[in-house]
Parts: structure tokens; C-alpha cells; sequence
């Protein structure tokens, strides 16, 4: 298997567009207010807009496409045909450890930033204290999930490189092996005239 600038571009853009995505989720988090009832003397928290939990769930959903094409065309490793041993190998073990590391730590902020997210905006409640403290996602969940994307990118980019080379080594090795069927001779019938 050679490197495929097919491949490397759709993994490089679904990574970008899962930062964009988590950048914009960065942005535009929940913050929230304390308002007063119109009616009695209570008071209750209203938050902004719920696109962060959006933004979080796509750059969720598109980081795991890209990391289900990059497996599914190296076959995970450890599925697919046997890679030559050296250097390469190495690499794309490396690598191979690095890019699912990043992965699932991007994945666990993008997630946990958005199911926080989510619960903070559809959360009211009515408190019978002037001073009510309205709890919001903290600052950095969706920009941590934002760096960890582009950490993933880096390191898949180098273990499909890595794996694609150590790969090419199966072909080279046994192309030159054939069945050799007019070297041999055959027994009785090559000792007739």
C-alpha cells in the first residue's frame, strides 16, 4: 500500500473542520444570569444559547469519521497483512498509540464540554436567595478538545505514513517469488533425447 493524497486530504479535512467546529463550541459556551421572578421575591438562572452543545457534537461525530477512515484503511494494525519489520513499523506502532491517545482524549472533552454544556442551558431553578451562583461549563473544556484535535491529526497523518511505508515492504519482499516451473527438472521424462 502507497500513501494516498486522497486519503491524507480527507483526514487532514475532517480534522480541521472537528477544530473549527470545537474552536466555534470554545466561543459560543453557555454563560447564564441571574434574573429576578416578575411575580414573587425569588430568582432563577437563565442561560444563553445552546449552539455550543452543537458545535461539541459535530466536532465530536467528525473526529470519529476521521479516525474510523484512517483504521479502516490500515486496518487497525493489527488486521491487516503483516508489515516489514524495521524502522517504519516502529514508527507507525508509535504513532499508531499517540493518534488513538489523542483521539480519545479529544473525544472525551468534546463530549464531556457538550453533555455539560447541554445540562447547564436546560437548567432553571427557582431559589429564594438574591445571590444565586449559576454554574456554567468552565473556560478551556472545548479549546482542550480544540488541541487535542489538532494533536490527533499530527500524530495520524505520521502513523498512516509510517504504516504505509513499512506496508510497501510486503510487495517488494516476495515479488521476485514464483512457482519456477521451467528451472526443475522432472525426473525420467527429461532423460529422454
Amino acid at each position: 500500500m502507497g500513501v494516498s493524497v486522497t486519503i491524507i486530504v480527507l483526514i487532514i479535512s475532517l480534522h480541521l473542520l472537528a477544530f473549527v467546529f470545537a474552536i466555534g463550541a470554545e466561543r459560543r459556551r453557555s454563560e447564564a444570569k441571574v434574573v429576578p421572578d416578575e411575580y414573587d421575591e425569588r430568582t432563577f438562572c437563565v442561560y444563553t444559547t445552546d449552539a455550543s452543545t452543537v458545535y461539541g457534537v459535530a466536532a465530536f461525530s467528525l473526529l470519529l469519521l476521521s479516525q474510523t477512515v484512517l483504521n479502516a484503511v490500515t486496518r487497525c494494525l493489527c488486521c491487516g497483512k503483516g508489515l516489514i519489520s524495521g524502522c517504519s513499523t516502529t514508527c507507525a506502532v508509535i504513532f499508531f498509540i499517540l493518534s488513538w491517545t489523542g483521539f480519545l482524549a479529544a473525544e472525551a472533552c468534546l463530549l464531556a464540554g457538550s453533555a455539560r454544556n447541554a445540562y447547564h442551558t436546560k437548567y432553571r431553578g427557582n431559589f429564594v436567595t438574591h445571590d444565586l451562583s449559576c454554574a456554567t461549563l468552565r473556560k478551556g473544556v472545548f479549546a482542550a478538545g480544540a488541541a487535542l484535535t489538532l494533536f490527533s491529526m499530527l500524530a495520524s497523518i505520521l502513523y498512516y505514513w509510517a504504516h504505509a511505508k513499512a506496508d510497501t515492504g510486503f510487495w517488494e519482499k516476495h515479488q521476485n517469488e514464483g512457482i519456477g516451473l521451467a528451472t526443475h527438472n522432472h525426473g525420467p521424462e527429461s532423460d529422454k533425447p
